[in-house]
């Protein structure tokens, strides 16, 4: 009754709003489409399986509207037929989103669903990703609160979406964020800016029936409860955060059902000035999952978010092995390095040089087993500076950008992997690989550029090496033609191939295209989703307004 009642609220306070708004105080709306379409076809070959139906699609619309201090917003989504790879969870159509937000210069209140991030996520994050199928808002009331200058406060509490359902665990929480440098001006003179934070969540869940044999059944925590505590300093180009995240027992499917507490610290600095940058990470996590349901798998259901340490990859063979966060824990490790070679050196020459060098390294942390390790126990001990599990992710990679002339522009790249398919997939042992990338584009004119990728992926392991090449011509301001084919080389010796025709104009975009898609994982900082192999012709359109 609480969710059906905060529906009809978020709908009833716009309309309250609006008679309180003054003549001179417009309303101003604003949405979008997004539309993904796909015609399959059987393709025994790459697994590309029969559909059901002769058309799927993906299609999603928000509104919005917006005043001096009111807003408000609804989305629905269509996914009667949906894409592959949402089939199953997915699957229906409706009203997914709705929300009413009044808001001034030191309050604002939401009511219905609302996405929110307490510091970099370790006891609370909820947003929205499609391409990995995440929607995780919560549906409730919340509360932004700044009493006096450089003080926010935060308070929230409702429910997480799952699909097309909520989970019964209520998810209630506050966030406090203090501002030194607006209370002391020698900070402020000094170019000097000091944050601190600290965050409470609370997941009320009512017990279950897990049974440890036949005639036992563990006594679960109703309410789990986690805290974080954060500092920032910035001053100049020098940036240091350091957070520290605990939680209380929290037996779930993730951990084996064990009464272990759950811990996550970071410490992450980064320097840049003209030309040059530096990032330093280090994070340890360990029995950190946190789930709005405890019995779920998968990517569903998350309060909390865990930030890979690991570059995020854009082209096709580098993101070929992409790594997920294990929340069960690791110690990973990040630096990278970025410097520009001035106009006029020997390396820069006429136009300058860019390099950046990214190397991380994720391994498991040390497990002492107590008690077997067995539902119900502590589970385990864990030093923590011990590594144990082995390596999880590796990589090192270099990346060189070049303008030979005003119209010519070569980036080159090599990339030396070390992927643990069993950790991250479940089975396929170490994958070692190194990658070359050449990606050159040349401005014909003001209205004609062709862009063209030739990617090389070469291991011994899992289906051998693969070859990828692109070729993109844009012709300004309406048109893009796409073709590109990725062929294994090793095992399969099967290509996928792609051909695409992009339309824009204005505030419309439409695209489409016919080829295969390659089974495999689509991963965003972090957190994957398997995606099936798929052919046939794709349409896209895109609009905002």
């Amino acid at each position: 009754m609480f969710k059906e009642t905060l529906l009809v609220v978020a709908i009833a306070v716009p309309a309250l709003a609006a008679a309180q708004e003054d003549n001179d105080n417009k309303w101003t709306v604003t949405g979008s489409i997004q539309s993904d379409a796909l015609i399959p076809q059987e393709d025994k070959k790459i697994g590309a399986e029969k559909s059901d139906y002769w058309g799927l699609t993906n299609t999603y619309a928000n509104i919005g509207v917006t005043s001096k201090h009111f807003d408000a917003g609804a989305r629905v989504e269509f996914l009667r037929f949906p894409m592959p790879g949402y089939e199953k969870d997915f699957r229906g159509w409706g009203l997914a989103n709705i929300y009413a937000r009044m808001h001034s210069e030191k309050l604002e209140v939401t009511l219905g669903n609302f996405y929110e991030q307490f510091g970099s996520g370790f006891i609370l994050r909820t947003y929205e990703e499609r391409s990995l199928g995440i929607d995780n808002s919560l549906l409730g009331a919340r509360v932004a609160v700044k009493p006096v200058a450089g003080v926010t406060v935060k308070a929230l509490s409702g429910f997480q979406r799952r699909y097309w359902n909520y989970n019964d665990a209520l998810v209630s929480g506050g966030d406090i964020e203090l501002n030194l440098d607006r209370w002391f001006k020698g900070l402020q003179n000094s170019n000097t800016y000091i944050t601190l934070g600290a965050s409470f969540v609370n997941k009320h869940e009512r017990t279950e029936d897990i049974m440890t044999d036949a005639s036992h059944k563990l006594n679960l925590p109703e309410n789990v409860n986690a805290w974080d505590v954060r500092a920032r300093l910035q001053k100049g180009g020098f940036n240091l955060l350091a957070e520290y995240a605990q939680k209380t027992q929290d037996p779930s499917f993730d951990n084996g059902y064990i009464y272990r507490r759950g811990y996550v610290g970071m410490l992450s600095a980064s320097y840049s000035r003209s030309g040059m940058s530096l990032l330093l990470q280090a994070k340890r996590s360990d029995n950190m999952s946190y789930r709005s349901r405890r019995s779920m798998i998968g990517t569903s259901s998350f309060i909390n978010h865990l930030p890979a340490f690991t570059m995020d990859q854009t082209y096709a063979l580098a993101a070929f092995y992409p790594y997920a966060t294990h929340p069960e824990g690791e110690w990973a490790y990040q630096a990278e390095l970025g410097y520009r070679f001035k106009k006029g050196t020997f390396v820069g020459g006429k136009y300058g040089t860019n390099v950046k060098i990214n190397f991380s390294h994720v391994h498991g942390i040390d497990r002492n087993i107590t008690d077997g390790g067995v539902k119900g126990s502590d589970g385990y001990g864990s030093a923590f500076w011990k590594w144990g599990g082995g390596t999880y992710y590796q990589d090192i990679n270099v990346q060189i950008e070049k303008k030979f002339t005003k119209d010519f522009t070569l980036n080159l790249m090599y990339m030396n992997q070390f992927y643990n398919k069993t950790i991250v997939e479940g089975e396929g042992g170490m994958i070692h690989s190194d990658i070359f990338i050449a990606d050159a584009k040349y401005r014909f004119n003001n209205k004609m550029t062709l862009r063209g990728e030739a990617q090389y992926l070469a291991t011994k392991d899992d289906q051998g090496d693969w070859i990828h090449g692109l070729l993109e011509l844009s012709l300004l301001p309406h048109w893009m033609i796409t073709v590109s084919d990725m062929y294994n080389s090793g095992e399969t010796n099967l290509h996928y191939y792609q051909g695409l025709v992009t339309f824009s104009a204005g505030s419309h975009r439409i695209q489409a295209g016919y080829g295969r898609t390659r089974a495999g994982y689509n991963c965003a900082g972090g957190v994957c989703r398997y995606i099936p192999a798929s052919k046939g012709f794709t349409f896209s359109y895109n609009y905002n307004f």
